[in-house]
């Protein structure tokens, strides 16, 4: 499971025009599953998403996790970050989870997120976005479990 992980000043994402999810100061996360991922690595890649120091204490070093300044967190699937673009001039995603499973994970990592921080917001599955953001910094980490 993959997550890239943004800091941002605010955030929002629409389906058809509408928005379905927006978030002021926080972390944007786009989620890519893997078809080797299960729910421990989804509870694993959470919290370490809730408790990654990216956020500056009062020297404004990065010491603050997303709990301690009570920001969103915005959570979009992304697919494309599951893909080998290692050969060639065209991605593959072999190594992506089937759509079946990736919502699966999908819905159970914000189903965790809901229940362990107070404020989330959400794209929707498998439907073409549109994510707008500020990045904060820019603050951007991959992270992997």
């Amino acid at each position: 499971m993959k997550a890239l992980i943004q800091r941002v000043s605010h955030a929002s994402v629409k389906v058809d025009g509408e928005t379905t999810g927006a978030i002021e100061q926080g972390i944007l996360v786009l989620l890519g599953v893997e078809k080797t991922d299960d729910k421990a690595k989804a509870d694993k890649l959470l919290k370490k998403i809730l408790g990654y120091r990216i956020f500056g204490d009062e020297e404004g070093k990065m010491n603050l996790n997303l709990q301690q300044v009570n920001g969103g967190l915005l959570v979009v699937s992304q697919f494309t970050l599951v893909a080998d673009t290692a050969k060639g001039l065209r991605p593959s995603f072999s190594s992506g989870a089937s759509p079946a499973l990736g919502e699966e994970l999908y819905d159970y990592f914000v189903a965790q997120a809901d229940a362990a921080h107070a404020s989330v917001a959400t794209g929707r599955f498998g439907a073409d976005m549109k994510v707008e953001l500020l990045n904060d910094g820019p603050v951007t980490f991959m992270l992997e479990v």
